[in-house]
């Protein structure tokens, strides 16, 4: 693939493909807190070729944790359901998010999700 300016607009334009599809499947609600507010495909693997497991659909605030804004635990526990999704950019990237906090809870729910359990290895480490 490409790199630079064109490297991106190309990507975006294939994640752009998979909009409908993505949404759909989202009951055109964030994948992960369920809000209809400002909703867009998020790449969770931009190293990878985008496809239907790799992408979600995400409001503002979630994209925004998404890419490090720091949350309370109380607001992160609107995600905690997406561990639960059987899509690895829902369930895997909201446990990225989730690891941050430092609550007991959130290990728990990681560990009880159906995240497979070598991507549960690490990304439970990352909370070390």
């Amino acid at each position: 693939m490409a790199k630079g300016y064109q490297g991106n607009m190309e990507r975006l334009e294939e994640i752009s493909a998979f909009g409908k599809s993505i949404s759909k499947r989202a009951d055109f609600k964030c994948e992960w807190c369920e809000s209809k507010n400002e909703l867009r495909v998020w790449d969770y693997a931009p190293d990878v070729p985008p496809d239907m497991d790799t992408l979600s659909l995400l409001c503002r605030q979630c994209r925004e944790w998404a890419d490090g804004r720091k949350a309370s635990s109380d607001e992160l526990r609107s995600i905690r359901n997406a561990l639960w999704s059987n899509v690895p950019s829902v369930a895997e990237g909201a446990a990225k998010v989730l690891v941050r906090c430092k609550e007991p809870w959130v290990r728990e729910a990681i560990e009880e999700s159906f995240i497979d359990d070598s991507v549960k290895a690490v990304i439970l480490k990352l909370k070390g």
